[in-house]
């Protein structure tokens, strides 16, 4: 999927046509699939998991084989993307069951033309220094305001898009002041080196590589403090959560087997995330420091999930965030707090995954 050159902003039916052939490439090439229905079928055993290659649990769960382990009657595969809106197509598709995410493409996917009928059932992180704005030295870039005029490169549709709006926003910047331009994380690298964007809203390991050569001018962990945070979610298919309850439980123990092993064992947390990203696990655990990592019990208190009945405070985070992408003209309606809070899967916390 990787692109060479920059991508120029689309209209909408255009965008809809290509998610739609997009989808249809994915249903019949296997592309985050395995046969057999998992999300629709109550007598299928597969998951179909997409992954995305920035420090988390989630990538500790994979390299240790947890879910494997505990699920040795499914058949399991990975699929690795590269940013939100890809793994929004594959669930449109009915392509993925439980997808590592980011909240602004989670919002996106809830709201209008997408409804997505899928839920969050886990907060694998919140942004910090993890994800950021970094300006090319050579652009002669040392402020916000100086980003007027200038091109940036981010991935559409995800947190750093989401957080780069807000940022723009805050500093009374219009977004026809700057030319935004569409690249995935390993597509910005390549076009911060040919000198084709100024500056770029990215996330790990992307972002390493450009500090290396540029400035930091706001992390999304301050974008956080104006009233914007940003998580990345572990979200499942509503098909999947009624299909196949029993895994999906099993799913949140690994997760939170991950979370506490960060906590517990940073170095062995470092060694997993390391292979899965080919860094050393020094690299790998100043990475995984950057982040914000909540604890298993964490995930039903009255900020996150919350419990049934009682949905959290990430129902506002996402609504927040879908009204923020309707005033931004990113998203057709905003839905209603009630259908969001519905989109939030608290059943069995925390108890359930301390056992």
């Amino acid at each position: 999927m990787s692109r060479s050159q920059p991508r120029p902003r689309l209209r909408r039916p255009i965008l809809l046509a290509v998610a739609a052939v997009t989808a249809a490439v994915l249903a019949a090439c296997g592309n985050g699939t395995a046969t057999g229905g998992g999300a629709s079928g109550a007598g299928a055993k597969t998951i179909r998991l997409a992954y995305q290659a920035f420090p988390s649990g989630d990538l500790i769960v994979k390299n240790k084989g947890w879910l494997e382990e505990a699920l040795p009657g499914y058949t399991i595969t990975w699929t690795k993307f590269d940013f939100g809106a890809s793994i929004n197509t594959a669930f449109v598709a009915k392509s993925v069951d439980i997808a590592a995410i980011g909240s602004s493409p989670v919002a996106r996917g809830l709201s209008a033309p997408l409804n997505i009928p899928y839920q969050v059932a886990f907060v694998l992180d919140v942004a910090g220094d993890n994800e950021a704005l970094v300006a090319r030295n050579e652009s002669g870039i040392t402020s916000i305001d100086g980003l007027r005029g200038k091109k940036i490169g981010t991935p559409f549709a995800s947190t750093a898009h989401y957080s780069l709006l807000a940022t723009l926003d805050k500093a009374g910047i219009p977004e026809s002041a700057v030319t935004l331009v569409d690249l995935e994380p390993q597509d910005i690298v390549a076009a911060w080196t040919r000198g084709d964007i100024d500056a770029a809203y990215t996330w790990l390991p992307t972002l390493d590589e450009l500090k290396k050569t540029g400035k930091v001018l706001i992390s999304s962990r301050e974008v956080a403090t104006t009233g914007k945070p940003t998580l990345d979610l572990g979200v499942v298919s509503t098909a999947f959560i009624q299909a196949h309850p029993d895994a999906l439980e099993a799913w949140r123990k690994a997760e939170a087997r991950a979370l506490n092993l960060i906590a517990e064992d940073p170095g062995a947390a470092a060694e997993a995330v390391g292979k899965e990203l080919n860094l050393s696990s020094a690299d790998a655990a100043r990475q995984l420091g950057q982040g914000v990592f909540l604890k298993p019990a964490d995930l039903a208190s009255d900020e996150w999930l919350g419990t049934p009945g009682k949905p959290g405070g990430l129902a506002h985070n996402l609504l927040s965030a879908a009204q923020f992408l309707k005033d931004q003209q990113k998203v057709d309606a905003v839905p209603g707090l009630e259908a969001v809070r519905k989109a939030i899967y608290n059943q069995g916390l925390p108890g359930a995954l301390e056992s």
